[in-house]
């Protein structure tokens, strides 16, 4: 194995004797493993977005998984001085970076405020010409995060969501479940025809009794409620082959007294219910509901024990020492780590990352 500017290569005459009936991807991620020290292991289950400068050099020490931009990343610079930047973050990571920004178009995008003409929300473009138009602005999205080397945009939005004074209203299709599921099934499509990540969220979905940006979030509705109506956009993109799902911190009572993002019986209906085989990735620890919740070191081992691959959070320098420690204590299994690195790291390997 040889490192190139950063990134990891491996040499044919290194590959060791292996079973012939796995799969080149397979094969690469076996040997990428061997090599990687438990501090490496750690550091690809987080999703890091850093609150300060020298982002580079913490991307490097962390053995960050992932890194998601904010508005320091963007704010005052040209898309080539964003690119050139992005791709110093790469370089800087021994294992190739998902570098990620938060995409959905209209209020939330990272990335529109430098651009000629901002990305529109998928309810804009739906109104004004129908999935189709909806596919063509996906398209010509990716195109140009592509372009800066990002390769998650944190879209397609599953949520059902119909009534307009809910606070995600105007971030979701706003249609119902079917025309929301043939949505979320023709985008993810259309990503994994551009090699781009796809992420459903917010399993189990959206609420309408509030925000967890701003404190926490109880959802009362019974699972069969749901099973009806919010998780078949979410069955449609995983049948579609979603490479991720994002687990909000609503706590779902009928099924758990914990935010969702720490909860194994949500992370149960998740992969056992709705079959769901790739990565899970929380939503932002920094969000209240789920600080206001719990200690956000103590929620990082809760998050991973529950089922969890990976952790969106500018906490991580706490939080990636804090499972380590609990890993040496021989409290949260090697084993468990592992199985999430396996995920994650095919997850780069399918969109190009891993060679």
């Amino acid at each position: 194995m040889t490192l190139l500017s950063g990134w990891i290569v491996f040499d044919k005459m290194e590959s060791p004797a292996v079973d012939s009936g796995l799969t080149q991807k397979q094969r690469t991620i076996n040997q990428m493993m061997e090599g990687m020290t438990m501090e490496d292991k750690i550091g690809q289950l987080f999703l890091g977005h850093i609150p300060e400068q020298e982002a580079e050099q913490i991307v490097g020490a962390y053995y960050l998984g992932g890194y998601m931009l904010e508005s320091k990343d963007v704010e005052g610079k040209s898309l080539s001085q964003l690119k050139k930047d992005l791709a110093s973050y790469q370089k800087a990571s021994n294992i190739p970076l998902l570098l990620a920004s938060n995409e959905e178009g209209g209020a939330v995008s990272q990335i529109s405020p430098i651009l000629k003409e901002p990305f529109a929300s998928p309810m804009e473009l739906y109104d004004e010409g129908g999935l189709d138009a909806v596919l063509e602005g996906a398209k010509s999205k990716v195109s140009v995060l592509k372009d800066l080397g990002i390769s998650a945009g944190f879209f397609p939005i599953a949520d059902v969501v119909t009534n307009p004074s809910s606070p995600i209203y105007e971030r979701t299709l706003g249609q119902d479940a079917m025309t929301t599921s043939d949505y979320v099934r023709e985008v993810v499509t259309l990503l994994k025809e551009e090699n781009f990540l796809s992420t459903l969220k917010h399993f189990p979905g959206s609420s309408e009794t509030g925000d967890a940006i701003t404190g926490l979030v109880y959802d009362d509705r019974p699972v069969d409620e749901l099973r009806k109506q919010d998780f078949l956009p979410f069955e449609a993109g995983i049948e579609a082959g979603a490479d991720s799902v994002m687990v909000s911190h609503i706590i779902l009572t009928a099924v758990s007294d914990q935010p969702s993002s720490i909860s194994p019986e949500v992370m149960a209906i998740l992969r056992q219910e709705l079959g769901f085989e790739g990565v899970i990735l929380t939503d932002d620890f920094d969000k209240l509901g789920l600080s206001e919740f719990l200690d956000q070191n103590e929620a990082a081992l809760q998050a991973i024990e529950a089922g969890a691959d990976m952790i969106l959070s500018s906490n991580f320098t706490s939080q990636i020492p804090y499972l380590l420690d609990q890993v040496k204590r021989g409290k949260l299994s090697e084993d468990r780590i592992e199985q999430s690195v396996e995920r994650i790291l095919g997850m780069k390997y399918d969109l190009g990352l891993i060679k």
